[in-house]
């Protein structure tokens, strides 16, 4: 299945069983994103059906993606979803507006799914939130990750900061988020930003590898481990301990037969 989720964002989509692939496809503009492309990503995040299990992302062309649109920087206020025009907002529009954005960012973790992001060349900004925003990373040996946005004077808002600390922890994200430098693929696979380092040319046979092993174990095993690992991250020890009593149990009675 083959489908064109809306024109104007850029984003496709193709379903190989029980695999989805998400590609930007804005490849001579290095796939720059505009709210178009995060409403139709969280169109697709709204679209899923019970049997998708794995979903992978992609940048055609040479980047993955170069962050936000040029035309988004333009100052004046009737550039509808620039920056100018959202500076000039109410402060509760313009909160509402941003909150819209980051649907386009959160489902990649939504239960159900594992999310993937294949990664080349350049993943700045908008585009680098975005591959921090699903649960797995393939980077290829060229691939550089950045977060620009306070040289810019802005804050990464596309649900970045929570995301970035989970990954890296407290003092590496803020080193990272502050300075706005480049991360390339080496470091980024020796701090946990990554989980491989391909070259170019074995990118697709990398993120395939990944996939059939993620589809290896059962649905119902898989959805309510990749669960259990997302509490994880901010559940307390006692808390997480009945989280995975409750979801063996879950698990033990359906081996069982519903006994």
């Amino acid at each position: 299945m083959i489908s064109d989720n809306a024109p104007d964002g850029f984003v496709r989509t193709s379903r190989d069983g029980a695999v989805l692939t998400v590609t930007l496809d804005r490849p001579e503009q290095l796939n720059a994103q505009t709210p178009a492309t995060w409403s139709a990503l969280a169109a697709v995040g709204e679209s899923l059906d019970d049997d998708v299990r794995v979903v992978v992302l992609r940048g055609a062309g040479r980047s993955f993606s170069a962050g936000l649109d040029r035309s988004l920087f333009n100052p004046e206020p009737n550039d509808d979803g620039g920056l100018g025009d959202l500076g000039r907002a109410p402060a509760e529009e313009a909160q509402q507006r941003i909150r819209v954005y980051q649907r386009g960012f959160r489902w990649l973790r939504q239960p159900g799914i594992v999310s993937v992001a294949a990664v080349q060349g350049h993943a700045i900004g908008a585009g680098c939130q975005l591959a921090l925003a699903c649960d797995l990373r393939v980077l290829t040996e060229d691939a550089q990750l950045r977060l620009p946005e306070p040289t810019l004077g802005l804050v990464p808002d596309l649900t970045g900061t929570s995301n970035l600390v989970e990954l890296v922890g407290y003092s590496r994200a803020m080193e990272i988020c502050l300075t706005g430098r480049k991360v390339g693929a080496a470091e980024a696979h020796a701090m946990g930003l990554a989980n491989a380092v391909v070259p170019a040319d074995q990118l697709d046979d990398a993120v395939a590898q990944l996939t059939q092993a993620l589809l290896g174990p059962p649905a119902g095993a898989s959805r309510a481990t990749a669960a259990l690992v997302r509490s994880a991250v901010r559940s307390d020890p006692d808390t997480q301990d009945a989280a995975e009593a409750a979801a063996q149990v879950l698990r033990l009675r359906e081996l069982a037969g519903g006994r």
